[in-house]
């Protein structure tokens, strides 16, 4: 997409933030609901098309075009992102890597567009973390896969018309062999979502179990047709994930910045402004060195992945420091504003709360850490 366009999209998303988004904000948080009305405009500027490619109907954006799109939502409550999120990302990347060409054509469109609203079945009761380790089996009978488990903390799984979903289909010796990605629809008899959980923060982007019983899914809905590769499909996926919440991070890590700077600006004690005291200046600057070191790491990754490189090691780095940098600059936000960063009506308290599942969710820090490491030893440390 030419820079022009680009340029032209990042200030309409900008504008939207400010004007439409940031407004209702406590709102959101307040009745655990993003308004319809809001989620139609989201729909009108193409959001739920950023990454699926332009010829089935999406933006076709790159990695640092999402990744700066991101960006823009970081500035904003994580609940509004996470509408078209899963769609953009996880639920839908499976398809435009490895699915077949059929099912390209029939998922992607109706995905770009909004029509459909797409999640990511992977973590179970007993598989988070050890993600290869899943219990979730599909048996093939005939034309059919008979699914039946438990994925849990499913992002939008209340609102999504269509799951990837990640299965067992054979014990073998490497255990990520066994598991094949299916395309699942939401109204597919035996398929039951949960109901929203409560959550410490986030409110507005629900996350729910879901559960097979007998769950009937035609063959012709296995990811790529063949068996197998899900995993696969599932690690390729969460690399791209991983520098979109990295990039999500950068800008929560900007709003934060830019809230500490104006009420230490107003906020006076000892008859100056607290943004005349050294030790407040340090959080400040802490918190946008740290800002910057993450927005380049990031763009640095997704420029990296735009040529084509493997990016394993640059994605879980990215997502491990800009994770930890958006929880630390939230900790010195409400530091800085004192007893009013802890009461409801200055929102930085719901920042606090909503920036500690960043270092969960698309792999927790440890893992990222795992991750960054074994690609080191390796020997891709340069």
């Amino acid at each position: 997409m030419a820079s022009e366009v680009i340029d032209q999209l990042l200030e309409a998303v900008r504008r939207f933030v400010d004007g439409r988004l940031v407004p209702l904000e406590a709102q959101v948080d307040e009745n655990d609901e993003v308004p319809a009305d809001v989620v139609d405009d989201m729909k009108a500027l193409g959001l739920f098309g950023l990454s699926i490619p332009e010829e089935y109907g999406g933006l076709g954006l790159g990695m640092e075009d999402e990744a700066r799109v991101a960006m823009e939502f970081g500035r904003t409550s994580p609940a509004f992102r996470s509408v078209f999120g899963s769609t953009v990302g996880i639920g839908s990347q499976g398809i435009v890597m490895d699915g077949t060409e059929a099912q390209k054509r029939e998922y992607l469109p109706r995905l770009a567009s909004g029509e459909l609203v797409s999640s990511f079945c992977l973590t179970e009761p007993e598989a988070g973390s050890d993600a290869a380790s899943l219990r979730t089996r599909a048996r093939r009978t005939g034309d059919v896969y008979v699914l039946d488990g438990t994925k849990r903390f499913i992002t939008n799984a209340d609102r999504a018309d269509v799951f990837t979903v990640m299965a067992r289909t054979a014990d073998t010796p490497r255990p990520a062999d066994g598991i094949t990605a299916f395309i699942v629809e939401a109204d597919t008899p035996g398929l039951h979502i949960g109901r929203p959980e409560r959550k410490m923060g986030q409110r507005g982007a629900h996350v729910c179990d879901v559960v097979f019983d007998g769950c009937e899914v035609p063959a012709d809905r296995v990811i790529g047709g063949v068996e197998g590769k899900g995993f696969r499909t599932a690690m390729k996926v969460l690399d791209r994930g991983r520098l979109h919440i990295a990039a999500v991070c950068v800008g929560t890590a900007e709003r934060l910045v830019g809230e500490m700077r104006r009420y230490a600006l107003e906020r006076r004690q000892f008859g100056r402004p607290i943004a005349d005291f050294q030790l407040v200046q340090a959080m400040i600057a802490d918190s946008e060195t740290e800002r910057c070191a993450a927005r380049a790491l990031v763009l640095e990754a997704a420029r990296m992945r735009d040529t084509g490189a493997a990016v394993v090691k640059e994605a879980a780095m990215a997502k491990y420091f800009a994770s930890e940098v958006a929880g630390r600059v939230a900790d010195r936000a409400v530091q800085v504003f004192g007893g009013a960063g802890y009461i409801a009506d200055y929102g930085i308290e719901r920042f606090y709360r909503d920036v500690r599942l960043f270092r969960l969710y698309e792999g927790t820090s440890q893992i990222q850490q795992l991750v960054i490491a074994r690609e080191v030893l390796k020997g891709e440390g340069g």
